[in-house]
Order: C-alpha cells, then sequence, then structure tokens
C-alpha cells in the first residue's frame, strides 16, 4: 500500500492529493506532523534514494534552519537523519509518499505521472 504524509495547509500537498483522487490513485494519508514517517520507511527511502538523504529534508522550513541541518549534511549518518526526520515531520520534504518500491518527496506532477502511471 502506498502512504502519503502531507500537511493541510501545505499548497503543494492539496495539489498532491488533489492529482492523485484525479487518476484513481488509492492511498494512505497521513498527517506529517502528527505521524512522520518511521523508521523503516526512512531507511528503505534513503535505500531507494541512493543513499542521498538530501532529497528527504524540507530545506525552506524554520526548523532546518533553526537546527542548521545545511551545515551539519556532510557529516550526518543515515542514523542521524532517520533520528531527526522521525521525530520531527517539519524537517520531511512534503508531500512525503512511499510504497510499491518507489519514493517521491515534493510535488512535480510529471514525474508522479511517470512513477505512477
Amino acid at each position: 500500500m502506498r502512504t502519503i504524509y502531507a500537511y493541510n495547509n501545505c499548497d503543494s500537498c492539496r495539489k498532491a492529493l488533489k492529482w492523485l483522487d484525479e487518476n484513481g490513485i488509492q492511498i494512505e494519508v497521513k498527517d506529517i506532523r502528527e505521524t512522520p514517517p518511521s523508521q523503516d520507511e526512512l531507511k528503505a527511502a534513503i535505500k531507494l534514494l541512493s543513499g542521498d538523504l538530501r532529497p528527504l529534508f524540507n530545506s525552506s522550513g524554520r526548523d532546518y534552519r533553526e537546527l542548521k541541518i545545511k551545515e551539519r549534511m556532510s557529516s550526518m549518518t543515515d542514523d542521524d537523519a532517520i533520528s531527526l526526520l522521525s521525530q520531527n515531520g517539519n524537517l520531511v520534504k512534503r508531500p512525503f509518499l512511499i510504497g510499491d518500491g518507489r519514493i517521491l518527496t515534493g510535488f512535480k506532477p510529471d514525474v508522479w505521472k511517470r512513477t505512477l502511471l
């Protein structure tokens, strides 16, 4: 089953959810702030992204800036990233879709179409 982590006040999340509905894609929706992705999901995401942590982080968010993630990224281990992201949904790039061996972060309709249809 595919799961999308989204935030109601996020325009990109609303667009992604609308796109999924319009394309008849059934998905489980979770509030990214209330229930961030699990450590297992994040481990799978890192593997699918060939170890690249950057796409998982919401680099435009306040928490990202306050925690100085940009400066810490080069020395961050997968375990460090998993711990941070699984405890703070504000740090996760949204929308965050995972399932069926796929990972999508952010909403780019052309990428989602190629990946999901």
